[in-house]
C-alpha cells in the first residue's frame, strides 16, 4: 500500500500568506492615467510648435510658453517614477513603464530644443520644409493621445500596432523632407551671412529630424507592450 504524498503544509500557507500579504501592498492603478496625461501634455506642445512655425510672431514668447509646457511634462514623469517607487504591483512591466514615460519625455525635449534654437539663433522665417516638420511632429502627437489609452486595454493590441505604425509611417515622410532640405541647403550660400545662416539651418533641421526620430522611439516602445501583452 502506497499512501498518497501529505499536501505540503508549509507550502500551502506560505502562497496564502503572500496572497493577503499582496492585498494589502501598495497599488497604482493610475499609472495609465499618467500615460494620458503625458501624451496630452505632448500634444499641446506639439500644437504649440505648430503654431510657432506657421504664426512666427511673438517668437519668444512662444518658445518660453513651449519651455514650459516641457517642465509641465517633466513634472508627469517625475509623479511616474515617483508611483513606481511606492507601487508593489503595476499594470505593466516596471520597464515598460519607465521605457514609456521616458521616451515621451524625450519627444517633448526634443520639440523644445528646435524651438530655442529658433529663438536663439534669431531665425527671420522657418523655411517650408520646417513648416511641414511642424505639422508632422503635430500629427504625431495626435496620433500618440490615442495610442496611449490602448495601452490600457489588452485587446487592442492590433489597434495599438496599427497607431505605431502610422507614427512611423509620418517619420518616414520628415526623412524625405529633411533630405530635400539638406540638397540644396547651401545653394544661395555666396557669402558670411548666408553661410552662417545655412548652417544654422542644417543644425536646426537635425532638432526638427530628431524629433520626429522620438515620436518614433515612442512607437517602437508601443509595439513591444503591445506584443508582449497581446
Amino acid at each position: 500500500y502506497n499512501a498518497s504524498p501529505l499536501p505540503d503544509i508549509s507550502l500551502t500557507n506560505k502562497c496564502q500568506n503572500v496572497a493577503m500579504l499582496t492585498r494589502f501592498l501598495p497599488k497604482n492603478e493610475r499609472f495609465f492615467d499618467h500615460f494620458r496625461a503625458q501624451a496630452a501634455v505632448a500634444l499641446e506642445t506639439a500644437l504649440a510648435f505648430q503654431d510657432l512655425l506657421e504664426h512666427y510672431t511673438d517668437v519668444e514668447r512662444k518658445v518660453r510658453a513651449i519651455s514650459a509646457l516641457e517642465r509641465k511634462a517633466d513634472e508627469v514623469g517625475l509623479t511616474i517614477s515617483n508611483a513606481l517607487t511606492q507601487t508593489f504591483i503595476t499594470p505593466l512591466d516596471r520597464e515598460d513603464i519607465v521605457l514609456l514615460s521616458g521616451r515621451m519625455d524625450d519627444f517633448v525635449d526634443a520639440i523644445e530644443d528646435a524651438a530655442k534654437r529658433l529663438w536663439l539663433y534669431r531665425i527671420p522665417a522657418p523655411t517650408e520644409q520646417a513648416i511641414q516638420m511642424g505639422r508632422i511632429i503635430a500629427d504625431q502627437a495626435k496620433l500618440l493621445t490615442i495610442a496611449l489609452p490602448l495601452v490600457e486595454k489588452n485587446q487592442d493590441s492590433n489597434a495599438l500596432l496599427a497607431r505605431a505604425k502610422e507614427i512611423k509611417n509620418l517619420e518616414d515622410q520628415a526623412d524625405v523632407i529633411m533630405d530635400q532640405a539638406a540638397s540644396n541647403l547651401y545653394d544661395d550660400a555666396t557669402d558670411i551671412k548666408t553661410l552662417v545662416s545655412a548652417i544654422r539651418w542644417g543644425e536646426l533641421n537635425q532638432f526638427l529630424e530628431d524629433a520626429t526620430d522620438r515620436a518614433q522611439d515612442v512607437a517602437s516602445a508601443l509595439e513591444s507592450i503591445a506584443l508582449k501583452n497581446a
